[in-house]
């Protein structure tokens, strides 16, 4: 007997809500040149990220009904467990776009999100810390649970008007960020990653400038000359992840692509921030946001040419 399409559902696909909203969210920065569509098209990427999160988060909850076993094994996975981070960053992140400050109710939502995160991040750590990982486990997706939930964490704690307990979160990140970064870093540089988790190398690129976003939320009055610091440091991520095209431009495309999707809308974002606090020209915010458009359209394009052929989800396991 098959194992069912529900069973198959991975939590690796809210990387898609995940890239919109923020893709979303760096077109509502955008509105600060004056742009008339911005607005509109900030807000339709919105609607439809908040559609495709809605019908993933009802779906995966009923495989946490009906397959409670297949989602432990994933938690359990160093990969696949990894990923599941992906869920709780899109709520984060609807948070950073619609929260309120002080608002009860939205802050119920940012601590439920955190508690996954924890608890996602807490089994990472306890991977890393025990020796449990072989080399070809460790990957970019370790990022995901200590290091962008504790940014987007800070952001969305910084939205709700707690700038101190987001300036502790980001904190935590940088802390994350810098024990993780010689391992991952060790890993990619030693060989290419199986051909399976290739597509996901560009969660790579995510941390700087998720934390530009991060420091930019919690400190307002940062210049535009500091926070492109977190450019020049994302610089050489986008670098490396490029220069090695060959390696992961061959694979069979998967949804696990949209790994590209939030590294990149997140840096269009920053780089928009970094032009409005420093008065530069807006054609350099510009153009990291149109690459950025192009990227997730493409991956849309791509990921909805694989919906209707069926073959959006891993295949079919036959059952002994």
């Amino acid at each position: 007997m098959k194992s069912s399409w529900l069973e198959r559902l991975h939590a690796g696909l809210f990387a898609i809500p995940l890239g919109l909203l923020t893709l979303s969210s760096a077109w509502h920065r955008a509105i600060g040149f004056g742009w008339e569509m911005a607005a509109a098209i900030s807000t339709a990427i919105l609607y439809f990220a908040i559609v495709v999160w809605g019908v993933l988060l009802l779906l995966y909850i009923a495989k946490c009904v009906r397959h409670s076993k297949a989602v432990r094994d994933e938690y359990m996975h160093p990969v696949q467990g990894a990923l599941i981070a992906l869920l709780p960053l899109s709520i984060l992140m609807l948070v950073i776009i619609l929260g309120q400050a002080e608002s009860g109710a939205w802050l119920a939502f940012t601590l439920c999100g955190l508690a996954l995160q924890l608890a996602i991040a807490a089994r990472v750590v306890s991977l890393l810390s025990h020796g449990h990982l072989q080399s070809q486990t460790v990957t970019p997706a370790l990022y995901l649970p200590p290091v962008a939930g504790a940014f987007f964490g800070a952001m969305a704690m910084s939205a709700l008007g707690y700038a101190g307990w987001g300036a502790l979160l980001f904190g935590m990140g940088l802390a994350a960020w810098a024990l993780l970064e010689a391992r991952v870093l060790n890993r990619l540089f030693h060989g290419p990653l199986p051909d399976a988790l290739r597509p996901i190398i560009g969660i790579e690129m995510a941390p700087p400038a998720a934390a530009t976003l991060a420091a930019g939320a919690i400190w307002p009055g940062l210049p535009g000359e500091v926070l492109i610091v977190g450019l020049g440091i994302g610089a050489g991520p986008i670098l490396a992840v490029m220069l090695r095209y060959r390696l992961w431009h061959n694979v069979v495309f998967s949804a696990g692509f949209w790994s590209f999707s939030f590294p990149a809308a997140a840096f269009a974002g920053a780089v928009i921030e970094v032009v409005r606090r420093g008065h530069w020209p807006a054609l350099a915010g510009g153009v990291a946001l149109l690459i950025a458009s192009l990227v997730i359209a493409f991956l849309l394009f791509r990921t909805l040419l694989l919906l209707l052929n069926g073959r959006l989800l891993p295949p079919a396991i036959p059952r002994q």
